[in-house]
């Protein structure tokens, strides 16, 4: 059942411009995935869109494929920066 809604209430919505790191992100690259505070997961780029707003991670371990927008509010950061920004 679909949920009761007022037109105008909803929350601003989330920026759509991704961070200039993530316009560092190549396909083949081993990044690390920033979802909340704690929890994050390594794995490879498989695509980034060209305007770098979208990328598709494949991660480690056989956890499957996933699309990530800028608007996702997760970060995405090379593996050898996740070391150098203690993450």
């Amino acid at each position: 059942m679909a949920r009761k809604t007022r037109l105008g209430t909803a929350d601003a919505p989330r920026q759509a411009t991704p961070a200039p790191h993530w316009k560092k992100l190549r396909q083949g690259d081993r990044v690390r995935v920033l979802f909340a505070p704690g929890f994050e997961a390594g794995g490879l780029v498989d695509a980034v869109t060209a305007d770098h707003s979208a990328v598709w991670i494949d991660f480690d371990g056989g956890r499957g494929r996933a699309l990530l927008h800028c608007s996702d509010g997760v970060d995405i950061v090379l593996q050898e920066d996740a070391v150098t920004h203690g993450d």
